[in-house]
């Protein structure tokens, strides 16, 4: 019997070791993974989870230093954010939720850091502003001033029978507001959270400076019946700096399109009044803080359209590219002026408002495009392109000598490696790979080559609008 008993405590035993064990490290889920967004226009959109969806820079940044979400079993969160109104409304579902080590993330709080007030926690609320603010970018703009209307005609048809139709009246308008008034500021806070998802390293303006200005490009629809539809297709944030005596310099800080309008040439339209603005002000420049590369393309592309019409550039152009057709450029020992001279440099700001960093980017595709044949004269150009690049990394004005370390895309899966480059002193424009150094020669190359590349593909672009424009 005893024997017995052991066997049985021993089988009891068992059991209970089966029965204990440990719970499942927490290793949490990227925002990015379990997070989707849509900017919806509408109450069946939102109750379809539907819309346009937005693809954000990532978010991930906005939860953390690993940018993940503990505590929860198959989370799944679908953000809806009115194209009306700009409220927004979380739905967040998951199956179960523990401490798993981490803690469990309090996502009503890093919600709030991106959406702020705009986000409501009630989803019939959320529901009722497609109603209630069906007018509310009418109102915040109604003391916005009309700085550049296009119009246009188009037809929908609404029988049943599709017999008929109805033409509309569409007029693209961009409108200029002080962004330290109530309306306004409540506006832009609204679209703050669009700032911090689409727009790299942003932050919100201060809307207490009177120097900040909103440009909004919006669409108006008018119908037969006189009922009107307005509709925010997107805005830039300019502010207006003092120049001594009496000027003024626009930069450019934020400028987005809204997802559902990008590709449209909304984006470029607004660069293009921002453009006629400052030239009918005659402010001193335009600057953009921190394009990204897209928007440097379009605003690349749309300076090089007025230059090509602006006849003091055509002459400092043929000059440079007569020297790029006379021999081996990289054979030659002699330097020549390869650079626009400082009085046309002046004269494009000062007509165009084009400050001279950006000339001098817009030089090199106007450069490009003089070459006839290119492919006959473009190791003379690659040239041409690596001497601006060297000058470019090392600076002109470096009368010293000294070690300079640049960052450079990396093929690899290494996203960024640097490379050594060493002046000679008063050497001005001479510069010597470091020996010590491996692979400096191909960094350069990849620079020279993905500039070239991307001269390229704007002269292509620019080309084209060209074409269209003679149309």
């Amino acid at each position: 019997m005893g024997l017995k008993q052991a066997t049985a405590d021993a089988s009891s035993d068992a059991k209970k070791r089966r029965r204990v064990g440990f719970s499942e490290i927490d290793v949490g889920i990227e925002a990015n993974e379990c997070l989707k967004i849509f900017m919806v226009s509408s109450k069946e959109e939102v109750n379809a989870a539907s819309g346009s969806c937005i693809d954000p820079v990532d978010l991930n940044r906005f939860f953390g230093e690993d940018g993940k979400i503990y505590g929860y079993k198959d989370l799944k969160i679908t953000i809806s954010l009115s194209s009306i109104s700009f409220h927004a409304y979380a739905d967040i579902k998951f199956q179960s939720s523990s401490e798993g080590g981490k803690g469990i993330t309090d996502l009503k709080s890093a919600l709030q850091a991106i959406f702020g007030e705009s986000l409501l926690e009630n989803k019939e609320d959320f529901l009722q502003t497609f109603s209630t603010e069906s007018c509310y970018i009418r109102t915040s703009i109604s003391n916005g001033k009309v700085i550049d209307c296009k119009a246009s005609q188009e037809c929908s048809n609404k029988s049943n029978n599709h017999l008929e139709s109805e033409a509309n009246t569409v007029e693209r308008q961009v409108i200029r507001l002080a962004i330290n008034s109530l309306p306004v500021g409540l506006l832009y806070s609204r679209l703050v959270p669009l700032v911090l998802l689409l727009v790299d390293g942003s932050s919100p303006i201060d809307i207490t400076d009177p120097r900040w200005e909103i440009y909004l490009v919006v669409q108006k629809t008018l119908g037969n019946q006189e009922d009107v539809d307005l509709r925010l297709l997107g805005f830039a944030a300019v502010y207006r700096f003092y120049r001594y005596p009496d000027s003024s310099r626009l930069r450019i800080s934020q400028i987005l399109v809204l997802p559902p309008y990008q590709g449209q040439g909304h984006g470029r339209y607004l660069l293009e009044v921002l453009h006629e603005v400052a030239i009918s002000e005659n402010v001193y420049d335009v600057t953009v803080e921190e394009p990204s590369d897209y928007l440097q393309h379009v605003r690349t592309c749309m300076d090089m359209l007025h230059l090509l019409d602006f006849d003091p550039v055509h002459q400092a152009v043929k000059s440079v590219v007569s020297h790029l057709n006379q021999g081996n450029l990289s054979k030659k020992t002699s330097k020549f002026q390869l650079e626009p001279p400082a009085s046309v440099v002046e004269n494009v700001r000062k007509s165009l408002k084009i400050n001279k960093k950006q000339f001098l980017q817009c030089w090199e595709v106007l450069i490009y495009l003089g070459l006839d044949p290119v492919d006959k004269y473009m190791e003379n150009y690659m040239t041409f392109i690596s001497e601006r690049t060297k000058a470019d990394i090392l600076g002109k004005d470096s009368g010293t000598a000294g070690k300079h370390l640049i960052d450079v895309p990396n093929g690899d899966n290494i996203d960024i490696t640097f490379v050594m480059f060493q002046t000679q002193a008063g050497g001005g424009n001479s510069v010597e790979i470091d020996k010590n150094q491996t692979n400096q020669e191909e960094a350069l190359r990849q620079l020279v080559d993905d500039r070239v590349k991307e001269i390229v593909s704007i002269a292509m672009k620019v080309s084209s609008l060209q074409g269209v424009k003679s149309k």
